[in-house]
């Protein structure tokens, strides 16, 4: 099909019902990339909080680029994937030195940028500066393979890029923010995921080719994920009067850099978490067991049982602070159930 025909209906309709989000007011490119970024992996209404959070403090590029770490994985706690900060301040910082504290506009450059890929380039083109590039992610991806009845496989790279070069034949800079903002918008609200469609109220059902010939829950093609690998860890969570035992992460791998409460692979009983700490000279005056806890990353997922220790005196193997000094650190969603700030005593 000619895709020029679902530029009008699909405008038209975003225009009336695009949704009112901080980062489409006085839009910049630094506004649409930390929204992208927070937005991979996350969904809208728990972006809001973090981005108006985010902007407060770190209201720009040369910001990013000079925060401290700790305190940028801080405010980034609870978005998960924690390298897409990082990688937001490696960028920030070579806008700093090689751009001059100016956001290049340019495609190709723009995409050089640490942690950013087509989508986000292509986003960040269009909305801020009109070019007329095309921005795909899964939303968009689902939406034209059905309104084209297409049976290509969309986690595969090369469906994703004839799609951009279909869009790219279509798209010019007067109209491409709206375009491409419309597509998105019309997968997250319309084109929903699942064989769970609203196709009563879309606005492109008299062009959808997978309307017309009944193939909607057909579609798109998706071939399934390697099943996520298990690992058990059994958490402690040590206290010596009124401090807690943290440590910091490695410097790569999964949460790389960030802090956690001490951990091991495995689940232990009371009596071989016992023997541990002694070994780590470290005296225990109280055990008790916590209930189990379970987190999901993207390729794994940890099965967690967790002990609280009270210790007769710190270790210097670790970090002790109290509830209110953990506030700065950053500590990863994954231990939240065993955060002690979670609790009430």
């Amino acid at each position: 099909m000619n895709l020029e025909q679902i530029v009008k209906p699909l405008i038209t309709w975003y225009l009336q019902n695009k949704r009112d989000l901080p980062w489409r007011q006085d839009v910049t490119a630094y506004k649409v990339w930390v929204s992208e970024i927070m937005l991979q992996q996350t969904r809208v209404a728990a972006v809001k909080e973090y981005y108006q959070r985010f902007m407060t403090e770190i209201p720009t590029i040369k910001e990013l680029a000079n925060i401290e770490e700790d305190r940028l994985l801080s405010l980034w706690q609870g978005l998960g994937y924690y390298n897409r900060a990082r990688n937001m301040q490696k960028a920030a910082q070579i806008i700093e030195t090689k751009y001059q504290g100016f956001f290049p506009t340019n495609y190709l450059d723009v995409l050089s940028l640490p942690g950013i890929g087509s989508y986000t380039a292509g986003a960040i083109c269009s909305l801020a500066f009109h070019r007329p590039i095309p921005a795909v992610d899964g939303n968009v991806l689902r939406v034209l393979s059905r309104v084209m009845a297409s049976f290509d496989d969309i986690t595969k790279l090369s469906t994703k890029k004839k799609i951009e070069q279909s869009l790219r034949s279509i798209l010019t800079s007067d109209m491409v923010s709206d375009f491409n903002q419309g597509l998105m918008e019309l997968g997250a609200l319309v084109c929903l995921p699942n064989g769970a469609p609203k196709c009563s109220i879309c606005p492109l059902r008299s062009l959808c080719l997978s309307y017309e010939q009944n193939l909607v829950s057909k579609l798109p093609v998706k071939s399934a994920k390697k099943p996520r690998r298990k690992v058990e860890k059994t958490i402690l969570v040590l206290r010596h009067q009124d401090r807690y035992a943290i440590r910091k992460r490695e410097d790569s791998g999964l949460l790389a850099s960030m802090y956690e409460f001490p951990n091991i692979d495995g689940h232990y009983d009371v009596d071989e978490i016992k023997k541990l700490l002694v070994n780590q000279k470290i005296e225990v005056q109280q055990i008790k067991s916590l209930p189990p806890s379970k987190h999901i990353f993207t390729h794994l997922e940890w099965y967690m049982i967790g002990y609280e220790i009270v210790c007769f005196k710190p270790n210097s193997n670790y970090l002790w602070v109290t509830k209110q000094e953990l506030d700065p650190y950053s500590l990863p969603t994954a231990f939240h159930y065993y955060d002690p700030r979670n609790k009430n005593d």
